[in-house]
């Protein structure tokens, strides 16, 4: 009886991750998990590029001078390829492809110990972060 219904659910699960991914449509999406930068410091470099054509938005991550910017070119470059996975035969230049949303959330968080003065220890939070990017078509979005 037990199994039956974690049969029922795991379909019930895949259904609505399948129907997610038809709300996204022709756009495609990539994500980094646990990335080791704090979240405050990966939005300073998320936030020059949301909205900006891809071309332009990679040109201002080669040029940005924070370690977060490397890691977010990495993740634009590999949301460019699914791009061009789902939609075999365009062109990505022709196709004039736009950052359409990027999000960041916190991540894991290791806890570490630091001696301080006295015998006693302070807590170092060691930050990490989820980043999402959506590619989408200028076209199609009007």
């Amino acid at each position: 009886m037990e199994a039956t219904t974690k049969i029922k659910r795991s379909v019930q699960i895949r259904q609505q991750k399948e129907a997610a991914k038809l709300v996204v449509g022709g756009s495609s999406v990539a994500k980094l998990q646990n990335c080791p930068t704090s979240p405050r410091k990966m939005r300073l470099v998320v936030d020059l590029i949301r909205g900006v054509n891809v071309e332009k938005a990679l040109y201002i991550l080669k040029f940005t001078n924070k370690e977060a910017a490397i890691r977010v070119e990495k993740l634009l470059l590999s949301a460019i390829k699914n791009w061009e996975a789902k939609n075999e035969g365009k062109r990505v230049e022709d196709s004039n492809l736009i950052v359409k949303e990027v999000s960041v959330g916190g991540g894991r968080q290791l806890k570490r110990l630091r001696p301080a003065p006295q015998g006693r220890g302070f807590r170092i939070r060691k930050r990490s972060n989820h980043v999402t990017l959506i590619v989408d078509s200028k076209n199609d979005n009007n």
